[in-house]
């Protein structure tokens, strides 16, 4: 692996991120053919060279578009996306909101800045090499109201896998559970994985569950072996990874669980606060990446 030559390849499009950059212009810099440069970059970074320029003017335009005193289009044409609909797509599908909405979005409520971190250790890809990533961890709060949630424990898991060996397989490919759980319509959002505090966790059950949460005053039914809790109004800090090819989920989610531990909510004036919510996940997803929810209060 040629790590000095896709260094080369990242300062020149660093230095040139706001401006047409073509695969001849990468080759020169790499001091290789188009092809030879690409693959070299590739196996440096896991990204091609044009994945990389695409990520890195995404990323450019959030933190441009957080200063508030920019218009989306200028924006757009600036990361040299070349119309306002292609931007918006881009970016909507690359971190969960539309460009307009993350830029108006109070703060600190509302999508923070970018967290990204710039220090990972060696993954395994593909091909037994070994790849430094960067990974990028977008952050929002939102306010949750008084709620119910409906959720079947188990007696002992505490991860994914072991939950469905317990409580079994469903048609949908999830778990016995969530087959009856995508059907609830009166539902808050979509059904979760959970991992218990253990202020909600009875003796001789599980950290691990699947549930959906419901409105305070849902009166619908509650099949044997689920249970209802009532959770009190709270605020959850959500994190999306990026976008990542399903059949590297695992790897995916892995690296995002390493970041977000080492995440300190702080900076951002909250602690994270498990007694008063489980913390969720949302299924899998590899277009729109990795989504995990955890409790916090503002710190005053």
């Amino acid at each position: 692996m040629d790590n000095s030559t896709a260094e080369r390849i990242k300062a020149y499009i660093s230095a040139h991120i706001r401006e047409p950059i073509t695969a001849a212009d990468i080759a020169h810099a790499a001091g290789y053919s188009q092809y030879h440069a690409g693959r070299v970059f590739k196996d440096a970074t896991g990204l091609t060279p044009f994945e990389y320029i695409r990520r890195e003017r995404l990323l450019g335009a959030a933190h441009t578009l957080r200063g508030g005193k920019n218009r989306v289009l200028d924006v757009a044409l600036d990361y040299v996306f070349d119309s306002h609909e292609g931007f918006s797509r881009a970016f909507t599908k690359a971190f969960g909101i539309a460009p307009r909405r993350f830029a108006s979005a109070p703060r600190p409520d509302g999508w923070l800045i970018p967290y990204r971190v710039l220090t990972q250790k060696p993954t395994r890809i593909k091909g037994n090499n070994m790849n430094e990533k960067t990974a990028v961890i977008f952050t929002q709060i939102v306010e949750r109201p008084a709620r119910k949630l409906l959720l079947y424990r188990s007696k002992r898991a505490d991860n994914y896998f072991d939950y469905c060996n317990e409580v079994g397989c469903g048609e949908s490919g999830n778990s016995a559970p969530w087959d009856y759980l995508v059907t609830v319509k009166e539902a808050l959002g979509e059904p979760v994985g959970l991992w218990l505090p253990e202020n909600m966790r009875p003796d001789g059950t599980g950290v691990y569950a699947h549930g959906v949460e419901v409105p305070a005053d849902w009166r619908g039914t509650v099949p044997e072996g689920f249970e209802l809790l009532d959770l009190p109004p709270c605020k959850m800090l959500v994190f999306q990874g990026e976008p990542y090819d399903d059949e590297d989920f695992e790897e995916a989610i892995g690296r995002l669980w390493e970041r977000i531990e080492s995440f300190n909510p702080a900076v951002y004036g909250y602690e994270y606060t498990p007694e008063t919510a489980p913390r969720m996940q949302l299924s899998p997803q590899g277009w729109r990446g990795y989504i995990e929810m955890r409790p916090v209060r503002h710190v005053v």
